[in-house]
């Protein structure tokens, strides 16, 4: 198979003309080998997750489903999209460019799986001491978690997103923090920048150190932010 299959996929039976001039159909295979086989699935595994996204944010806008379900749900599938975009797409495609070649109109799935890369977020209305300690304990260790991998030279978008996708859900979660905090804004920049990169693609050394540098200030404004409150 060279290059992609076409928008709307290969037909199975194909028209053509006997001698006598009349039509007669000729069966056509979609694919010559497992391999093509395997590359067909793979972009129908990916065309079902943004499709399922874009409709998941739909039911959510017209609260057809809870928070719980739609939190649950678009966690699975945005699991589902980073790996589905690089067994797909691999180093040949964007997601962006996959998306327009099958022409799928799908702004809130693109906005979920290519920008933001976490679930909608609403503050937590369980403000209790127990709940929020929980809370600050989990930021914590994915917060040094997160430091860590990129300390061990872990430059993967696929190793590098799901833990700053982490990070920046736990930080979202914390009850009372200024709509400006500024953790939040540095996290939500490399979100979005590791979203916007395919995922068998890496940072480089300058990016990796300002990454670091950027989760360590991150780091340090979370902990007088947790002293202040105290």
């Amino acid at each position: 198979m060279s290059g992609f299959p076409p928008p709307y996929g290969a037909a199975s039976n194909l028209a053509r003309v006997a001698s006598d001039g009349s039509h007669q159909q000729q069966e056509v295979e979609l694919y010559e080998s497992s391999k093509e086989r395997d590359a067909y699935d793979n972009l129908a595994d990916l065309y079902s997750v943004v499709l399922a996204t874009e409709h998941l944010e739909r039911a959510y806008a017209r609260d057809a489903i809870t928070r719980e379900e739609y939190t649950a749900e678009c966690n699975k599938l945005i699991s589902q999209f980073r790996l589905a975009e690089k067994a797909a797409l691999g180093k040949s495609m964007t997601t962006e460019t996959f998306m327009e070649l099958y022409q799928m109109e799908c702004p809130r799935a693109r906005e979920r799986l290519l920008r933001m890369g976490v679930p909608e977020q609403l503050k937590s209305s369980d403000n209790s001491g127990h709940h929020v300690a929980i809370t600050i304990a989990e930021t914590v260790q994915i917060f040094i978690t997160t430091m860590d991998a990129v300390k061990l030279e872990q430059r993967a978008v696929d190793e590098l997103q799901p833990l700053v996708s982490d990070l920046m859900d736990a930080l979202t979660r914390l009850p009372e923090t200024p709509n400006d905090f500024e953790p939040n804004r540095k996290v939500s920049k490399w979100l979005q920048k590791l979203n916007a990169m395919r995922a068998v693609e890496e940072i480089d050394e300058n990016e990796a150190r300002q990454l670091y540098h950027d989760l360590d200030s991150a780091y340090a404004e979370f902990t007088r932010y947790l002293k202040r409150k105290t």
